[in-house]
């Protein structure tokens, strides 16, 4: 009877055996995988996938389905130029998230066209395995969210990540100490990010409100340059400049009444004596007669020869 059960637990344990050595990367992958990631093809053509798995905060498996890359190639194939230049960087895009240390990828082989289509097999894939779609693809962004799967848009990421600040904002700051330069000032805003504003030395130690330049993200962290604010002007009064660019006027004399008398132009001296061009034609000397043409000429030579 004992050898008989020690004969059962060989054979059980030699069943064990033969799937473990069978499914060692299936189950493996699994267990390290936690919560499969299935990039959707958006993401690899737009490419900052890239940089964010280089950061380290994507501690997940990253699975690139088959299909999606069946996608990529077919787009890359296209007569049109935008759409082929589009699909191979794409492509580019998977040899580079594979280059990388930092993340787990993987081939998901789950068949080279997906008959449902591709946005469809993500959807059921994600259902099965438990895992979440990395897209950004507002449409299928917006399916996932109604069949409860969870989404990774690197959208929203890049929107959560932006300056709070954008360039032209005003904001209110205290200035506390000098910066490089002999002619800035620094501050800092509620968050720490730090604020240079030029030519404001003489407002350290005061609140000030600044217009925002430009901004910098480094690795210590967000800095801001911006400008100081200057206080809008008042309006001139009028009063003192309704009279500006006037003439004073004449006033008119008036008579004992109050009212104004018109003056009448002065009246010209009368002479008695003729005109001035009445004497210039008196004086001018008497026209001299005029030549006689040719033609009076011939007819007087020929009345000559007749007598």
């Amino acid at each position: 009877m004992d050898t008989l059960i020690i004969i059962l637990l060989l054979l059980i344990l030699a069943e064990l055996t033969y799937i473990l050595t069978k499914t060692p990367g299936a189950l493996g992958a699994k267990v390290r995988a936690g919560r499969p990631i299935f990039v959707d093809t958006s993401v690899l053509i737009d490419g900052r996938i890239v940089a964010v798995a280089q950061s380290g905060f994507i501690s997940d498996t990253l699975l690139i389905p088959r299909s999606v890359i069946g996608e990529l190639q077919f787009l890359a194939d296209n007569a049109d130029s935008e759409k082929r230049a589009r699909a191979r960087h794409g492509l580019d895009i998977v040899r580079e998230l594979q280059a990388l240390d930092t993340v787990n990828v993987e081939i998901f082989q789950d068949g080279s066209r997906a008959e449902e289509g591709v946005d469809e097999r993500l959807l059921k894939l994600a259902k099965q395995h438990g895992g979440a779609v990395c897209t950004i693809d507002y449409n299928l962004n917006k399916v996932a969210q109604v069949e409860q799967i969870v989404v990774l848009n690197v959208n929203d990421l890049a929107m959560s990540l932006r300056m709070a600040h954008l360039p032209g904002e005003k904001v209110t700051l205290a200035l506390t100490t000098k910066g490089n330069d002999n002619t800035q000032a620094v501050g800092h805003l509620d968050d720490g990010t730090m604020v240079v504003v030029e030519q404001a030395k003489s407002k350290i130690g005061s609140v000030v409100e600044v217009e925002v330049i430009r901004s910098l993200q480094t690795a210590a962290g967000k800095m801001m340059f911006a400008r100081l604010v200057e206080p809008a002007k008042q309006p001139a009064q009028r009063g003192t400049t309704a009279g500006k660019g006037r003439r004073p006027q004449k006033q008119q004399p008036r008579d004992h009444d109050g009212k104004q008398k018109h003056q009448t132009p002065p009246e010209k001296p009368a002479t008695g004596g003729p005109s001035p061009a009445t004497s210039r034609r008196a004086n001018a000397a008497p026209r001299a007669p005029k030549k006689r043409d040719n033609e009076s000429r011939l007819i007087e030579l020929v009345n000559n020869q007749e007598d």
